[in-house]
């Protein structure tokens, strides 16, 4: 029958993983560096933390193995140990969202109620190949450079609104961000139909993009 010491070992093994994972802001730490590797003072900025409590986020996930650093100088990167962390926490978002009654109304609450019309990865890819849209990625610029979909124009959110005329008047845009519970796109999306341009939204974006191994180009903006 086995060892129940051991047993009992070996599950609160799992356990650990799962303890580590039971806050907000860590699950909201591991959806930044899904998008790639940043320093600790970048985190807590795009969190919304000060540094002390950006870092004992971090290393509670990093005692849990699901993250690793590396020295730059004196500051100190993080970057998820694999792309099995960043599945992990895209099907915890799925089953939460699934099985749990409170999650939907946060995510209207928190994405908005529009109705703008939405396209799936295989729709992006079949209309990039023909041609006639811009795929437009509103995430910040270093996301851009560590990981975006091939051919992708980046124009950060906050940005945009003086940005407008840079997009074509006369082209569909497809605009994308982290991933499926990222409101940047959705704010894109709204501006852009305030200025009377065509614009729809990748249905999720580049974190789901990764997992599903497609295409992605790496590098500043041109």
């Amino acid at each position: 029958m086995g060892d129940p010491a051991r047993k009992a070992a070996l599950y609160d093994a799992f356990a650990r993983t799962g303890k580590a994972l039971s806050n907000g802001k860590r699950l909201e730490l591991l959806d930044l560096l899904a998008q790639g590797e940043r320093p600790v003072d970048a985190l807590a900025k795009a969190a919304g933390l000060n540094l002390t409590t950006a870092s004992a986020h971090l290393q509670t996930l990093r005692q849990a193995g699901l993250v690793a650093t590396r020295r730059d100088g004196v500051r100190i990167y993080y970057r998820l140990v694999g792309d099995d962390v960043a599945a992990l926490y895209a099907l915890l978002r799925q089953v939460a969202q699934r099985h749990q009654t409170d999650v939907e109304p946060a995510r209207t609450a928190y994405l908005g109620t529009d109705e703008a019309e939405e396209v799936d990865r295989e729709d992006l890819l079949a209309r990039a190949q023909a041609g006639g849209v811009v795929v437009l990625d509103v995430r910040p610029a270093e996301e851009y450079a560590a990981g975006h979909i091939p051919g992708a124009v980046s124009i950060p959110i906050d940005e945009l609104a003086e940005r407008i005329a840079e997009l074509p008047a006369d082209v569909e845009v497809v605009a994308y961000c982290r991933g499926a519970y990222c409101v940047l796109a959705y704010d894109a999306v709204r501006l852009l139909h305030e200025h009377d341009r065509k614009a729809v939204r990748l249905t999720d974006g580049m974190l789901e993009w990764r997992l599903a191994a497609l295409p992605v180009d790496s590098g500043a903006a041109a």
